[in-house]
Formats: C-alpha cells, structure tokens, sequence
C-alpha cells in the first residue's frame, strides 16, 4: 500500500483551477520529486496535502486512510511534515531551542502530568531527542549558536532538523536547495539521502534540476494544474512535453 495518495483532487478558486483532477501515489521509502514551471500547482497540492487546502473535489489518503478535510495540526501529528520554501527559524534564538520547537507535536503536556511532575520527564526526553536530531544533521557544534549567525546551508538544515524532532514519517519538502551554491546543494543532496534512509519519505518540490535528477526515484510533472508526465527522471528527461513545458534545454 502506498504511503500516499492522490485521487483525482480538483482545486479551485472561484473560477481559478489550479489543480485539475491529479492522480498520483507515493511508495514508502521514495524519494518523489514534484515538478513544474512557476504557477504549475506544487505549491497548491503540497498545501492540500498539509491540510492547509481542502480539495473542492477527490481525496488524499495517508497510510490508507483519507486526510481531505484534517486540519493541519491533525495531519502532522498523523507524520506528515512539511517543510517550507523560505527558511522559517526564530532568528534571535540558539539552533537548540529552534529544534526544540519540533517537539510541539509530541511533547503536549496537562494539569495532572504537571502536578506529577511528568512534563519534567517529557522535557528531558525533548531535549535528548533534539540532541540526537541535531547530531544526525551535523548541527550538534552549533547547538548554542543563534540561527540568524548560521549560513544558508545551516539554516535549511536546522528547518529540516525541526521537521525531523516532530518523528515524521512524510516529509514534505518545499525548494530546499533555493539560492544554494553548488558546494551547499551538494551537501543538502547528501542531507536528503540521510534523511530517506532513516526510513522517511520525501516529497520534494524543487527547481534544481541537477538536485532533483539526482535525489528522486520518480517524478511527477505538473503544468498550468494539469498532469503532464510522470515517470523515472531519466524517462521524464526525454518527454518532448516535458523538455517544450519545463526543461527546456536540460535534456
């Protein structure tokens, strides 16, 4: 069984379609590339997906079980994570308290677990496991560091770090190599690998062709909300549709 997917969701604004009946699932263990020109609909579906759209038609199912309609707290407690295209940190605070925030899904506490003092245990294991996340992703050195003085690499990688404390089982990654130098791109590239073979899957929106030909087992184009191809990058490659709408002369 898939771990996603996507039946024939339709959205729309008013008259504005911006995705029309697109179909695709995810195999676990994937790392699925989501392309397309600007105003393709990536963005449209990674927010359906989130819970942050509702489909005006179809359905989206997670392990099987339909998350149309969730709000997006729900949907990230299920495992589903997303992270976002512009790198949101709070800027004057240390890369340790930043991935502490991911724990806000986990680490929920109440009156009667105050009073027995079981948040105290709650927040050890929060500040543990941020440590291992932090190790995971070569942030550990940096831990007291406050974000706004990390480079750009860093950066991505502390947003995935705080993705990473939440235990996903989805990530959703939304132009993680934006703006990189290649020197960046590669060692994100390397990141992204860790990270699938840690038994996540990944849904990865990208523009960095080199990025997305060599991270993804399959991709999915869209184009104007339509479904244009799918197939193994070397297969989407060498789609004339493909190449005229998006590739242009990367074949």
């Amino acid at each position: 069984m898939p771990i996603l997917e996507v039946k024939n969701v339709t959205k729309q604004f008013g008259g504005l379609t911006a995705l029309d009946n697109i179909s695709f699932h995810v195999d676990e263990g994937e790392i699925r590339g989501l392309i397309g020109p600007n105003g393709a609909g990536k963005s449209t579906m990674f927010k359906n997906i989130a819970g942050f759209y509702k489909p005006t038609s179809g359905d989206i199912h997670y392990q099987g079980q339909s998350i149309s309609g969730r709000k997006p707290h729900q949907i990230a407690e299920m495992g589903i994570v997303r992270t976002f295209q512009e790198t949101t940190l709070f800027q004057e605070m240390t890369v340790f308290e930043n991935a502490l925030v991911g724990c806000h899904t986990r680490a929920r506490t109440d009156l009667f677990s105050a009073i027995l003092g079981l948040d105290k245990q709650k927040q050890r294991q929060a500040a543990d496991k941020v440590m291992e996340v932090l190790e995971f992703m070569g942030l550990s050195e940096r831990r007291d560091q406050l974000a706004s003085e990390l480079p750009l690499g860093s950066q991505r990688a502390l947003a995935i770090s705080i993705a990473l404390v939440s235990e996903p089982k989805l990530m959703l990654m939304d132009e993680p190599f934006a703006g990189m130098n290649p020197e960046e791109t590669n060692h994100m590239m390397e990141l992204t690998r860790k990270v699938r073979e840690s038994g996540i899957t990944i849904v990865l929106v990208e523009h960095d062709m080199k990025a997305v030909m060599g991270l993804c087992n399959y991709l999915t184009v869209l184009n104007f909300g339509q479904l244009l191809a799918q197939g193994t990058p070397e297969e989407v490659r060498s789609n004339d549709k493909v190449i005229e709408a998006y590739l242009g002369g990367a074949n």
